[in-house]
């Protein structure tokens, strides 16, 4: 009998149970364990995340009744147990300007800081939180959201609408948190990436570093709040690149692993990102930026972009990073980026004129 012209152009595979999945080369067993083996790490990890963070989020609620800087180490705590549950390991490079801050830091003559960052996911928010004591200021969409919302307010996250008409008050807001003893995270692309490159910055975001003058005579209320003379925020650039997935560098079709952008739904990320074993991020730290020293915030924005560009293309192509020289004043510096044979003396000086000055209003 003479077989069919169908069963003669069959392939070899054709049978269900011989049939491989995808371009795959492992047998379907062990394909399938593997899947089993990643949807219960997801859910697993899943669990972990429901428990830990009501929990964390509703002990630094009652945080924000204490004065000082708890709520700003605890939520530093909150962000490194996620990280640690999701995977991912950050890898820093550079040194971080400021401090935990707080009101004191600020009546000692240490400046605020304004970390200006590349912007690719959801995940650059955990990442950032765990290694710079600092809240976030996020678009005003999110304070609306049913769940991140809530845990956004609790972490004391400024929102800002990008409204003519509350452009001034956001303003205000904003440096009175920093003048109370907050360093901020900004992210001036305005929007989130693929991770390819660094998006333009818009200097709109520079303006609460470089506030405009006051011309004689002009209405004080225009500016109901400002910085004290010498305590400007400096301005320290800061690149960040997701390059290691399961030990190995990060390719550009795997990008999408991590970056969260345009219209993708936030669930089905997360899932398929709990499902991998090991991630890694670098953090590169650029040297800081001093407003004073820039002729306007354009300039200030192009710096900082160039900043962030360069080390974000550097760690992309698995290179050795490179931190960027700043423009800064080293005198007007918080004492832990100074060398170290620097920094004992000046914290000696520090206190025995935070001493002077104590007394000095006492009397």
């Amino acid at each position: 009998m003479t077989p069919r012209p169908s069963d003669q152009t069959r392939p070899p595979y054709a049978s269900p149970q011989k049939k491989p999945h995808g371009l795959s080369p492992l047998p379907a067993w062990v394909e399938a364990y593997f899947r089993r083996t990643a949807d219960l790490r997801a859910a697993l990890r899943l669990g972990a995340l429901v428990v830990w963070v009501p929990l964390s989020v509703g002990f630094e609620a009652c945080l924000l009744l204490v004065p000082g800087t708890p709520k700003i180490r605890w939520t530093r705590v909150i962000w490194g147990v996620l990280c640690r549950i999701i995977g991912l390991q950050i890898h820093v490079v550079g040194q971080r300007v400021g401090t935990v801050g707080g009101l004191k830091a600020r009546q000692r003559g240490e400046r605020p800081v304004i970390y200006i960052c590349n912007h690719m996911s959801w995940l650059d928010v955990p990442v950032l939180g765990t290694i710079l004591p600092s809240v976030f200021v996020a678009k005003g969409d999110i304070e609306k959201w049913p769940i991140m919302g809530l845990v956004s307010q609790i972490g004391r996250t400024i929102f800002v609408s990008r409204q003519r008409s509350t452009t001034g008050r956001e303003r205000d807001e904003m440096i009175r948190r920093m003048v109370e003893g907050d360093n901020l995270v900004l992210f001036p692309e305005g929007t989130s990436s693929d991770g390819s490159r660094v998006l333009p910055f818009m200097s709109a975001f520079f303006a609460i570093a470089k506030l405009p003058r006051l011309k004689e005579g002009m209405d004080k209320s225009l500016l109901p709040i400002t910085f004290e003379p010498g305590m400007t925020p400096l301005i320290q650039p800061v690149s960040l690149v997701y390059d290691r997935l399961e030990d190995l560098p990060i390719s550009r079709l795997r990008r999408p692993v991590f970056s969260w952008y345009g219209d993708m739904d936030l669930g089905p990320h997360v899932w398929a990102l709990l499902k991998w074993k090991r991630s890694r991020a670098t953090v590169l730290l650029h040297e800081p930026l001093d407003p004073d020293m820039f002729p306007s915030r354009k300039a200030l924005a192009q710096a900082a972009w160039k900043a962030v560009s360069i080390g974000a293309a550097e760690l992309r192509q698995n290179r050795k990073p490179t931190v960027i020289k700043g423009r800064f004043n080293p005198a007007t510096l918080p004492v832990n980026f100074l060398p170290p044979s620097v920094k004992k003396a000046k914290r000696i000086l520090d206190r025995t004129a935070s001493f002077f000055a104590s007394i000095r209003i006492r009397l």
